[in-house]
């Protein structure tokens, strides 16, 4: 994945986001990446934040596992190793498994800092910019050292952190944002930056349970200043955002109803000018729902 188009080209339109791989044993994750190589997916995220597994042993298993699914970091937290660890963990599974995997990273959220650090995050966009001036120095002697840096993308929301996505990486990983983001996005990527976008679902179709479980997802970000700002930026108000959300935000949030719905959303990020849309499968029965999914998408 030399360049994002490349990138775009490999990742495929469709992939799965997933939380779930973090209370899964190291078997049974591996059988579950088996089982979306299987369905065609081309693509599992995976997250790291407080108290989850690390990024690059997490990926390592998947990657094991499986033969042609490309593993993504949504995201490498930067706050949870120093560039040198950041760059040469990833050169390691690029000469390992041949650009499988696909490099996320993000500067996290303050009070995840403050928990985890007892304070310091201050200043995100500078922070990641020396930070990716740190990588590109980091010294590597592994059997891929002239080769150039291993792919990857940028956790982004906001205009400026997406600019610098476009500039300093493939691209752009945005995460908890309605289709109106998307359009916005590319915008500030330019035409040729990779847009991978994250979009929560579940099939439930009663509109309460399908709500209900949109809300036990969205609470913890609504808390958080980088999700909100964001939202308010695109318009939404304290009214949407507080309490829970409100039930147009909890819908523009969370596509839910079926697979037809889930397809939707997916096409209307897609003709917005996304790229790659990793579904997080949100509710009981992960594998069965992706089996639909995979049906009517895929």
């Amino acid at each position: 994945m030399k360049t994002a188009r490349e990138a775009a080209a490999r990742l495929g339109r469709i992939g799965v986001w997933s939380f779930q791989l973090e209370r899964m044993t190291a078997a049974d994750e591996a059988r579950f990446a088996q089982e979306v190589e299987a369905l065609g997916f081309t693509a599992l995220w995976i997250p790291e934040s407080l108290g989850s597994k690390e990024i690059f042993a997490h990926a390592s298993i998947l990657l094991a596992a499986t033969t042609t699914l490309i593993v993504a970091s949504g995201i490498a937290n930067l706050w949870a190793r120093d560039p040198v660890a950041m760059s040469n963990g990833a050169r390691t599974l690029q000469e390992a498994y041949a650009d499988r995997f696909l490099c996320g990273i993000g500067v996290s959220h303050k009070p995840v800092i403050d928990a985890r650090q007892g304070g310091g995050y201050e200043k995100p966009l500078e922070h990641m910019r020396a930070y990716l001036d740190a990588m590109d120095r980091s010294p590597f002697v592994g059997p891929n050292a002239k080769d150039p840096p291993a792919p990857r993308v940028l956790a982004a929301l906001g205009p400026l952190m997406l600019k610098l996505s476009a500039e300093r990486s493939l691209g752009a990983h945005p995460y908890f944002v309605p289709v109106e983001h998307t359009p916005i996005a590319r915008k500030a990527l330019g035409p040729l930056a990779l847009l991978a976008t994250e979009q929560a679902c579940t099939l439930a179709s009663d509109p309460a349970k399908a709500r209900e479980i949109a809300r036990s997802h969205m609470k913890r970000y609504l808390l958080l200043d980088n999700y909100a700002n964001n939202l308010r930026r695109l318009g939404w108000g304290d009214a949407d955002i507080g309490n829970g959300g409100s039930d147009t935000l909890v819908d523009a949030i969370v596509a839910w109803g079926g697979t037809d719905a889930v397809k939707a959303r997916a096409d209307a990020h897609l003709k917005g000018g996304a790229d790659h849309v990793c579904l997080q499968v949100l509710g009981d029965d992960l594998n069965g729902q992706l089996r639909a999914i995979a049906k009517t998408l895929l």
